[in-house]
């Protein structure tokens, strides 16, 4: 009987267990672009009712859907977050041109160039998507006819002999010395945004020059591969093949500069040593300080664009942007200069407070104070960032309109005409009644203000005179 007390309890406290087991959930799937959040990375069971949440991966963006998945029952409930590539958008209006692109200005993806009839591209025909946006240098349009530069195909004869510049339409047709083929067309067509369509072929060392020919040519080596962003030098441009122990150098790839390893390479019976020069791309720092603006940046290496952004109330002197070229930003520091706005106008019988001997910059402040009369408009103007004035000047009354009104004085009367104005400057002289005793001036003018000035007075009854009259 015991015995299946304690199966009993046994069997009730594994099935509760299991229980508690089952509501328990497993790390969540991998759902496409998305990561889960790194600090639940390393979790391997999740409590019922726990949420976890995703992140898109990296160059992936949110388009929708809600980030977080919930355990319910053992099972996560369904991700709804979709993530995109990110994308650089619009890359802008080119000038008598249009852009094609070449997806949806996915990273990675470019956009290319086109110019109208009668323009010239001016710079590379393309931009490249990057983390930072759409990065190279701007094409622009210019007006005029396009013109290619010759162009250079190591170990080659070109038709034609030597031209420095060829027309839209002109073709060229290339043919590689001895002991090289052809990788790419044999003709090529200058376009009409001034590059070679298609581009430019190489003539690669023949598979059979590359092995070490027998008798006198035996150990020697074809011409070296260009590898890790660099080229071979110029001096060596002629040649075809090298002897045993035969040393050649590289140069970094325009954009870059050497970054560590050798540039040197040397034949070894038939065979070129292993090229471990390391080319980085050039990086440029810091394109300078501008006093009231900054520099927004691209990146700082080469290709990347840094653009001038002046100060609220300054505008830009000089050009705007700066590119990182393979000898570091080109151009100057443009100057980012205050704003001014003309000599504050004159008002009639008012005075200017602020004046200045120079020019009146971004925020400069003049206040207006009426000789006569009332100041009707703003007490004070000052010089906005557009450089106007941010209002038109106040007015100040004329004497001829400044009146003021019959003075209210109990028990007094004044000798000039009851009139319901006065003017500017008009005297009048009070007097008390009979039993009133005056307290204050008896004489008041109208004053600038339009008040009475220096202020009306008070006539008083005279004790003794009343109980004189009783």
């Amino acid at each position: 009987m015991r015995s299946l007390w304690w199966n009993t309890v046994f069997l009730l406290f594994a099935s509760l267990a299991s229980a508690q087991v089952v509501k328990k959930c497993w790390p969540p799937p991998e759902y496409p672009y998305t990561r889960l959040a790194k600090k639940y990375t390393l979790r391997q069971r999740f409590n019922i009712g726990e949420k976890v949440y995703f992140n898109c991966a990296e160059d992936f963006t949110p388009s929708r859907g809600i980030r977080a998945v919930q355990c319910v029952g053992g099972k996560w409930t369904k991700l709804t977050l979709k993530c995109e590539k990110k994308s650089c958008g619009n890359a802008g209006d080119l000038p008598n041109g249009l852009f094609q692109y070449e997806g949806n200005s996915f990273l990675g993806e470019k956009v290319y160039a086109e110019c109208n009839d009668g323009y010239t591209l001016k710079g590379l025909n393309y931009m490249i998507c990057k983390k930072s946006g759409w990065t190279g240098d701007f094409p622009t349009c210019e007006e005029g006819t396009a013109t290619c530069s010759t162009p250079a195909v190591a170990n080659s004869v070109k038709s034609g002999g030597y031209v420095s510049v060829y027309q839209v339409g002109e073709n060229v047709t290339f043919t590689c010395s001895l002991g090289f083929q052809l990788d790419g067309a044999q003709l090529v067509t200058c376009g009409s945004d001034g590059q070679w369509q298609p581009k430019p072929p190489q003539c690669l060392p023949s598979p059979d020059e590359a092995k070490p020919a027998p008798d006198n040519k035996a150990g020697r080596c074809g011409v070296p591969e260009n590898v890790n962003n660099a080229g071979l030098a110029d001096k060596y441009f002629m040649m075809t093949s090298f002897a045993s122990g035969d040393k050649v150098h590289y140069v970094c790839d325009v954009g870059y500069i050497q970054a560590g390893g050798s540039r040197y390479r040397t034949c070894n019976e038939g065979k070129w040593t292993r090229l471990i020069l390391r080319c980085e791309l050039r990086t440029c720092g810091s394109a300078g300080e501008i006093l009231n603006g900054r520099f927004m940046y691209t990146g700082v290496e080469f290709g990347d664009v840094a653009t001038a952004i002046c100060d609220e109330g300054h505008i830009l002197v000089g050009k705007e942007t700066r590119n990182c070229l393979s000898n570091g930003w080109d151009g100057r520091i443009p100057v980012c200069e205050a704003v001014t706005c003309p000599e504050p106008p004159e008002v009639a019988n008012a005075r200017r407070e602020g004046l200045q001997d120079s020019r009146y910059t971004y925020g400069s402040a003049v206040r207006y104070r009426c000789h006569v009369g009332t100041l009707t408009g703003p007490t004070y103007i000052w010089c906005t960032s557009d450089g106007t004035w941010n209002s038109p000047p106040p007015e100040c009354s004329s004497p001829k309109e400044i009146t003021c009104p019959s003075p209210n004085v109990s028990n007094a009367y004044w000798m000039q005409g009851h009139l319901k104005k006065f003017q500017y400057r008009d005297n009048i002289s009070i007097e008390c009644k009979r039993g009133y005793k005056m307290s204050g001036p008896s004489t008041i003018t109208c004053g600038d203000n339009g008040r009475w000035s220096p202020g009306l007075p008070n006539c008083q009854r005279i004790a003794s005179y009343s109980y004189w009259r009783i």
